[in-house]
C-alpha cells in the first residue's frame, strides 16, 4: 500500500484501533491469475500483547471451507489482511476558494505475513468461539454462546480456521494533514453534520488525531499535537 509519509502514522496503538474496531478484513494472497480476495473476521489473537508494536503479533481468522479461496490454501502462504477504518466523501464546497478538488478522507491498516493452516478441530473450535466471544463483547448485546457450542461443533467441519503473524504493517490514516487547520475543522463539521451518522466516526478520529481546532485554540490557528 503506498503510505505518503504526511499520512502515516507513529504510534501503532492507532493500528490496533483499526483492526479491533473494524475487524471484518479482507484476507488476499497470490492466485493464478489475479488475487485471490475473500472478506472475513480477523482479530488479535488471545494470550497477545493488546498494545504496542503489531510486527510478531498473531491474530486468528476463519473462513467457509467451501470457499474456493481456503482450497487454494498452503501452509506457509504470503498474506495479507487488510482493515478499513472509517472514511468519508470530502466535497470542495467545504473550502472557502476555487480551484480545488474533491477527495476521500479514511484510515485502512494492512498487516501482512504467512498464513499457518489449522487442522485440529478442537483448535478451530476455540477459534470460532473466541471470535464469537469477541466480537459480541464489542459489537453484541451480551449474548451467551453456552447453548450454541454444540451447533458449533455441527458446523465445525465447513469452517476453515487459520493463524498469521504479523511480519510487516502499513498503516494510512488520510485526515487532511495536508491542510490549514480551519479547513481541517470545515472537514470535520461537515462530516459532524451528516445527518446519517456516517461521517462521526471519522471526525472523532481526525479530532482525536489533533486534525482542526482542537478546544482552547488560539486565534492564530494553533492546534493539538498530531501524532503523525
Amino acid at each position: 500500500m503506498f503510505v505518503p509519509s504526511h499520512y502515516r502514522i507513529q504510534d501503532e496503538n492507532w493500528h490496533r484501533r483499526i483492526i479491533d474496531g473494524h475487524p471484518l478484513a479482507t484476507l488476499t494472497t497470490n492466485g493464478p491469475t489475479v488475487p485471490w480476495a475473500s472478506r472475513l473476521p480477523a482479530l488479535v489473537a488471545p494470550g497477545e500483547p493488546r498494545t504496542g508494536p503489531l510486527a510478531g503479533t498473531e491474530l486468528y481468522g476463519h473462513l467457509n471451507r467451501a470457499n474456493p479461496h481456503w482450497k487454494a490454501l498452503t501452509d506457509g502462504t504470503h498474506a495479507r489482511l487488510m482493515f478499513d477504518g472509517p472514511g468519508g466523501f470530502v466535497t470542495p464546497a467545504v473550502y472557502p476558494s476555487a480551484p480545488s478538488a474533491p477527495t476521500w478522507n479514511f484510515a485502512a491498516v494492512h498487516v501482512c505475513g504467512r498464513l499457518r493452516l489449522i487442522d485440529d478441530p478442537a483448535e478451530t473450535l476455540q477459534v470460532v468461539r473466541w471470535t464469537a466471544e469477541r466480537l459480541e463483547e464489542r459489537f453484541g448485546a451480551g449474548w451467551d454462546q453456552t447453548a450454541s457450542v454444540d451447533y458449533f461443533r455441527q458446523i465445525l467441519p465447513g469452517v476453515g480456521a487459520f493463524r498469521l503473524r504479523v511480519e510487516d504493517v502499513e498503516g494510512l490514516f488520510k485526515f487532511s494533514q495536508e491542510k490549514p487547520a480551519d479547513l481541517q475543522e470545515s472537514v470535520i463539521r461537515r462530516y459532524e453534520a451528516d445527518d446519517s451518522g456516517a461521517g462521526r466516526p471519522l471526525a472523532h478520529l481526525m479530532r482525536e488525531a489533533g486534525m482542526g481546532r482542537a478546544a482552547g485554540a488560539t486565534a492564530d490557528g494553533a492546534r493539538g499535537v498530531c501524532p503523525f
